[in-house]
């Protein structure tokens, strides 16, 4: 049996307008933390003209690919295994990366390493968009988020809601100019980095 989860099946279709704008250009995405493969899935049939790249740590990678395997069209590749520590990366080039509700999960030197990782395999013109909830001039955008950012801390203080201006300037580092900065339901961001 699949696992689900009802986040993904709550935010898919907001992060698809914004994916359906942003990736116009591009033909092969990086999906960097898969998870339950629900988002790759759906973004994958919804956007054709893309080649799909799913990719997990390794204890998630099993669920990932039965998921990919009964549900993937033909865009759709099997995942791989990633860790954004790994240097190199296994992807070579993509002008795409995306990644959903990672960056709170991971310790602060993975979220370097996925900066790192993601410049380097971005051909030019690239693009690096990240879902999920953020804090802006050191501030929560809710109270849930409040919430959320404490109960990460307390399960690993290394993880917690991440600073925009601080992954701003990470990006930078490598190259990479803000484009956009779109508002989604829930108190979330897709945040869209672009690499001339």
């Amino acid at each position: 049996m699949l696992i689900g989860s009802e986040t993904c099946e709550r935010n898919k279709a907001p992060i698809l307008a914004v994916l359906r704008e942003e990736l116009a250009a591009c033909t092969r995405v990086l999906e960097v933390g898969s998870g339950t493969g629900q988002h790759a899935v759906y973004f994958a049939a919804a956007l054709a003209q893309l080649i799909w790249q799913p990719s997990e740590l390794p204890e998630s990678l099993p669920a990932l690919a039965e998921r990919i395997r009964l549900e993937g069209g033909a865009n759709l590749l099997a995942p791989v295994e990633l860790d954004v520590l790994a240097d190199p990366w296994p992807v070579t080039s993509v002008d795409a990366v995306f990644s959903a509700n990672t960056l709170h999960i991971m310790g602060w030197s993975a979220v370097c390493e996925f900066f790192r990782g993601a410049a380097a395999i971005l051909a030019r013109p690239g693009v690096l968009c990240v879902y999920g909830p953020f804090r802006f001039d050191g501030r929560h955008t809710s109270e849930s988020n409040v919430a959320f950012d404490q109960w990460l801390r307390q399960r690993d203080p290394a993880s917690g809601v991440r600073d925009f201006e601080a992954l701003d300037r990470l990006a930078q580092q490598r190259g990479l100019t803000l484009a956009a900065n779109h508002a989604m339901p829930a108190n979330n961001r897709t945040l869209v980095w672009r690499m001339a």
